[in-house]
């Protein structure tokens, strides 16, 4: 008979288990952190950021054009497909794409060299009268301090223009060099692209080493390409709308070169907010100086500017729906930094690069989609 105590059910008796649990319980929570260790954690991301920014911005020669073949190998994925399915080799169909864009880019910049040389002949006198035009309802605005000397006499003159033409194509001359150059680059990145983009995909997706990231990154690569592919589509074809409806406005408003202005409109509308702006204020220009009256001479602008109105806010999201919409702030803070960082190409890369970083953020926080109805 065994006399000891059986202290398994005892109320006093207390398991090894239960003295170590809240050590385990310290040990296992994690340390709180305090504010230094947050401004650290956010000074590292900060420099981070700033080097990140630096790099692209010195390194826009090279950068720039492999981006830009990138976004357009993306939107081309489609065609590159069905060339692939018609028997014709990866590389092959590359090339051909290839190709055909920077040959349809050289072709559209050869068909605007000769209309806007002579835009550029005809700049001080077209200025000039339209400072004519304008200086009067200028004037009367007495706290700009705008008179007819200091506009004259000004560096928006017609002698300051004369004068500092050398130096304008001096500086075109110089920079066309590294235009070739870049566009060189573009057309090799392009067609390696296509040819090589099944195998990159692949190699993306296989270096994550789990199933649950593959897969992730499968979503991401199919929503990029349908999202790009989808929205560039129906964009081209607005957009041609566009510049038909420009063209025919600039042909019965009397402004010399129709198919320039529908051509400057087509193409200016790949760029939110700027393109409008510039292409309003191009055709206003143009209407004042073409006319006596300047409400005539305005007519062709404020009939333009409706109609974009109208196709950007009826058509466009009639056409394209409501899954590719973007926050008109978010869409003009990427153009003013992209502007900033790579000039022209950046201002029609912003747009692409906003539709990339929202896709990928769909993807991978599906739960931040769901907008609930507010009240009011």
């Amino acid at each position: 008979m065994n006399d000891r105590p059986d202290i398994r059910h005892s109320p006093t008796a207390t398991p090894a288990t239960a003295l170590q649990s809240p050590r385990r319980k310290g040990r296992d929570r994690a340390p709180r952190r305090s504010a230094l260790d947050l401004a650290e954690s956010w000074a590292v991301i900060g420099i981070f950021a700033i080097l990140t920014t630096g790099g692209i911005y010195l390194a826009a020669a090279v950068l720039m054009p492999v981006t830009l073949a990138v976004v357009v190998g993306l939107i081309l994925g489609a065609a590159a497909d069905r060339l692939g399915r018609l028997g014709i080799p990866p590389m092959l169909a590359g090339l051909i794409l290839a190709t055909i864009v920077v040959t349809t880019l050289f072709l559209g910049a050869n068909a605007l060299v000769r209309p806007l040389g002579h835009f550029a002949e005809e700049a001080p006198r077209l200025i000039e009268a339209a400072v004519e035009r304008v200086l009067p309802y200028i004037e009367r605005i007495e706290w700009l301090h705008i008179s007819e000397a200091s506009l004259r006499g000004g560096p928006v003159s017609a002698e300051a223009l004369l004068q500092n033409t050398g130096a304008i194509l001096t500086t075109i001359a110089a920079g066309v060099t590294p235009a070739l150059l870049q566009g060189l680059i573009f057309f090799v990145a392009l067609a390696l692209f296509l040819g090589s983009r099944h195998s990159l995909r692949r190699g993306l997706i296989i270096a994550f080493r789990d199933r649950r990231r593959r897969l992730a990154a499968i979503r991401v690569l199919n929503a990029i390409e349908a999202s790009l592919g989808s929205y560039f589509a129906a964009a081209t074809l607005l957009y041609a709308l566009v510049g038909v409806a420009m063209t025919v406005i600039a042909f019965f408003g009397g402004l010399q070169m129709p198919l320039l202005w529908g051509l400057l409109a087509f193409i200016s509308s790949y760029v939110p907010f700027l393109g409008i702006t510039v292409t309003t204020f191009s055709v206003a220009v143009g209407g004042l100086v073409t006319h006596d009256s300047v409400l005539v001479g305005l007519a062709p602008a404020m009939v333009f500017f409706l109609v974009h109105g109208l196709v950007e806010n009826l058509l466009t999201p009639a056409v394209m729906g409501r899954r590719l919409e973007i926050n008109p702030f978010v869409v003009f803070v990427a153009i003013v930094f992209w502007t900033w960082m790579w000039g022209a190409v950046g201002a029609v890369l912003a747009l692409p690069l906003s539709l990339i970083g929202m896709a990928i953020l769909d993807e991978l926080f599906p739960e931040q989609n769901v907008h609930p109805k507010l009240p009011g």
